[in-house]
């Protein structure tokens, strides 16, 4: 992806150097990875934190943490990311006669507070509604490589432009109406719903990557791939066979890999925000 010598956002907060507040003792690395991958990009935070018991009381992590030259990099990477997400963004909402707010990104190290609760490895990369903030840890990136098999610069991009395409169903009022409208509903009703919701943000980081390219030209060989790559590997079937070794769509949240896969490219296709309505689709 071409990327260096270009604006950067300044709607970054970097927080990677701050003390990591407080994180509960027990569940280890291993429980932490297993809820970095089944909740990664657009979970529900409180439910990772309650599940792995992140609740504000334990241990204080009280080491100030001094980022790599590389992680400096990324972190510069992924601030030229966000300021291509708010171009793109006033454009199209501009063209609906709307305005763009834009969201902030705070970059964290282990853990962090947010409107949602707090953030951490667990968690991977989210959009806290609350606060209108993405947060990340860079150290996903090289858990994608690792574990995911979805590495590449543009993969990364990706999913800063997935949990960006939250922020803007968050300004549509989406979030708000899937939000009550999940009140009402089973579980399976439930998640069925919150599918839609993540497949739309995959739409809207599709949609993100034909703008970017039109008026910045970033892509290059490769990069489209990496992108749906990526989305594949975070399917809902892919990552509960690999780690309970069965699948049951009941409990999906975030789609199939073939849904993620598709709604992403339908998205870098067509450019259009019209055609991304996955709560209307026939067929997801």
């Amino acid at each position: 992806m071409r990327w260096q010598g270009r604006r950067g956002s300044e709607n970054v907060e970097d927080r990677r150097r701050m003390s990591g507040g407080k994180i509960a003792a027990g569940g280890g690395i291993a429980g932490l990875i297993i809820m970095l991958i089944i909740w990664l990009m657009g979970g529900d935070p409180m439910q990772v934190i309650g599940t792995m018991g992140l609740d504000g009381s334990g241990n204080t992590q009280t080491e100030n943490y001094i980022p790599p030259a590389e992680e400096d990099s990324l972190a510069q990477f992924v601030s030229v990311v966000l300021a291509d997400t708010e171009d793109v963004w006033t454009t199209v909402f501009s063209q609906m006669g709307k305005t763009y707010r834009k969201p902030k990104l705070v970059l964290f190290h282990s853990s962090t507070s947010s409107a949602c609760g707090m953030a951490s490895e667990a968690t991977g990369p989210f959009y806290c509604p609350g606060d209108e903030k993405i947060y990340i840890d860079l150290s996903f990136y090289q858990e994608m490589h690792r574990r995911l098999g979805a590495g590449g610069d543009f993969a990364f991009a990706y999913v800063i432009a997935h949990e960006v395409g939250h922020h803007v169903q968050k300004l549509l009022g989406t979030i708000d109406q899937v939000n009550a409208a999940q009140q009402k509903l089973s579980k399976k009703e439930s998640n069925a719903l919150n599918v839609c919701l993540e497949l739309q943000a995959d739409f809207y980081a599709g949609l993100w990557a034909n703008h970017a390219q039109t008026s910045f030209n970033i892509l290059e060989e490769g990069d489209i791939e990496e992108a749906l790559n990526a989305a594949s590997a975070v399917g809902d079937d892919r990552l509960q066979q690999a780690s309970q070794g069965r699948v049951v769509p009941d409990s999906f949240t975030h789609g199939t890999s073939a849904q993620r896969y598709r709604w992403f490219k339908r998205g870098f296709d067509t450019g259009d925000i019209r055609y991304g309505d996955t709560f209307s689709a026939e067929s997801l």
